[in-house]
């Protein structure tokens, strides 16, 4: 019903923007990468998808519409509603999500916050269908059993996986394929 929108955003809430269209203000979830960017004042361009519950009216927004299409896709998976799938887009990038769906790693997608291990291996599943590789994961080596523990060391420390995914790339090229060392090397990022 309503696919996009163009407005003013006028408030930043903890989930949502309120974005202020011909006088008219639409709360408007959105992924925490998009809030965080968002500044009260600003004209924002969204894709939306409009949900109707018997008991509300829900808008979200995105950024684009390969992350509305996501969003969409995430959707479709048993047990998947549209406050589990923006958790998903918040916590990870696309490239990320594929990473895990073609790397068979359906244990990352499991640390998003709402998603259990079951759930998280119905996404894999789902998303392995849904998804193509695009060309940029082809040259994508596959992450090593080191990094993964790293990633998992840090999401245990309470870093997001997108944080920990960031600090993974900030490790230099040559470092050595040791767990505590490249664990150091990452923290190194959020300092």
């Amino acid at each position: 019903m309503i696919a996009t929108l163009r407005g003013e955003i006028s408030q930043i809430e903890d989930t949502a923007l309120i974005v202020e269209v011909g006088g008219v203000g639409l709360r408007v979830f959105v992924p925490a990468p998009l809030r965080g960017q968002a500044k009260a004042g600003e004209m924002i361009f969204l894709f939306t998808h409009f949900v109707v519950r018997e008991d509300a009216f829900l808008l979200y927004g995105f950024e684009s519409q390969s992350d509305r299409e996501l969003f969409h896709i995430l959707l479709g998976v048993d047990g998947v509603g549209p406050k589990v799938a923006l958790s998903v887009l918040s916590t990870m990038t696309l490239d990320a999500i594929q990473r895990a769906v073609f790397g068979d790693e359906p244990d990352v997608l499991s640390r998003v916050p709402g998603v259990g291990k079951k759930t998280a291996q119905k996404m894999a599943l789902h998303l392995k269908d849904k998804l193509k590789p695009v060309d940029s994961l082809s040259r994508l080596a596959a992450i090593s059993d080191t990094d993964a523990e790293v990633i998992a060391a840090l999401t245990a420390l309470g870093y997001s996986v997108v944080e920990a995914q960031a600090a993974l790339q900030f490790i230099p090229k040559d470092a050595p394929d040791d767990t505590g060392e490249r664990l150091r090397l990452a923290l190194g990022y959020f300092q």
